[in-house]
């Protein structure tokens, strides 16, 4: 198998590893935390954690996860038929394995909620269920439920989708006060926008490259390891020591934080003299990174 093929594989394991990471932990978010305290902050679970206020004392074993499941089943069959291939494999494989690993999460001996700290349980039930879904967009999926919905709507009308879905999140959270009473509403509200925040924190910090700038009198004992050891590609300029009057040669690339720490390890042991200058990135488009604007 050649290096390339290797580095491929690896690459798509890796990747199917992370998203399912990302599923398990928005699954135990729900499935511990946020039901059992009713924090209903939007999308499937929280209309899920609802309707089970109505339906399951009468019907005894439909609870939240089942409702929930149902539910998510329903949005993927309409989501096929509105949609076609806009409702992709990945989002019909992270709703079904999220609805699958709650099910599951059943036959673990613990009775949730998992303690009688309700401040504790939000904070938890926000800090999983936001980085699980950070996680699986980071990796261009979603968990499906509601997202289908604002992809119909985005299909079919002018309609700004993201003010749309917040403001269903917002009829579901605000509901709660109504249901639940106060102090289950005021956290609800608090996890819908609290929630947005972490969201976009934990994607930013999971997509931070370093901008590595290299100003170096031995650019041929640098080069190659960028190229062959980190896999990474790089831009090289003549330039000249404003102090000292030498060649140099300034090197430019872009690579992972990992890499950037095999590659200052490198830099010291064969350049010690060499200046290195490295700049945390947000977004990065090009190829290794993202691919559209």
């Amino acid at each position: 198998m050649s290096e390339k093929k290797k580095r491929f594989t690896r690459k798509n394991v890796l990747y199917w590893v992370v998203l399912n990471i990302g599923t398990l932990l928005l699954a135990a978010g729900v499935y511990f935390f946020k039901a059992p305290n009713n924090f209903a902050t939007g999308g499937v679970s929280g209309i899920s954690i609802i309707l089970c206020k109505f339906i399951t004392p009468h019907v005894s074993w439909l609870g939240q996860t089942e409702i929930m499941t149902a539910i998510n089943i329903l949005l993927l069959i309409i989501g096929f038929i509105f949609l076609g291939k806009g409702c992709t494999f990945k989002t019909a494989y992270c709703s079904l394995v999220y609805s699958a690993e709650m099910q599951l999460m059943k036959l673990i001996p613990v009775n949730p909620p998992v303690t009688d700290q309700i401040f504790l349980e939000f904070v938890y039930a926000m800090l999983l269920t936001a980085a699980g879904s950070a996680i699986i967009f980071n990796c261009k999926a979603s968990s499906g439920g509601t997202d289908i919905i604002a992809l119909i709507i985005k299909k079919y009308t002018k309609l700004n989708v993201g003010k749309a879905l917040l403001a269903t999140d917002f009829v579901i959270a605000a509901s709660t006060f109504f249901i639940f009473g106060a102090q289950t509403g005021l956290y609800s509200m608090l996890g819908l926008f609290a929630k947005a925040f972490i969201v976009d924190g934990v994607i930013e910090n999971i997509g931070k490259s370093k901008y590595v700038q290299i100003i170096t009198a031995k650019p041929e004992l640098i080069t190659p390891f960028i190229l062959e050891d980190i896999h990474r590609g790089y831009t090289s300029v003549k330039a000249q020591g404003g102090y000292s009057g030498e060649e140099k040669t300034i090197i430019l690339t872009v690579c992972k934080r990992p890499e950037a720490i095999k590659l200052k390890a490198r830099i010291h042991s064969v350049d010690s003299e060499a200046f290195v200058i490295l700049t945390d990135t947000n977004e990065i488009v090009g190829k290794g990174f993202r691919d559209t604007l």
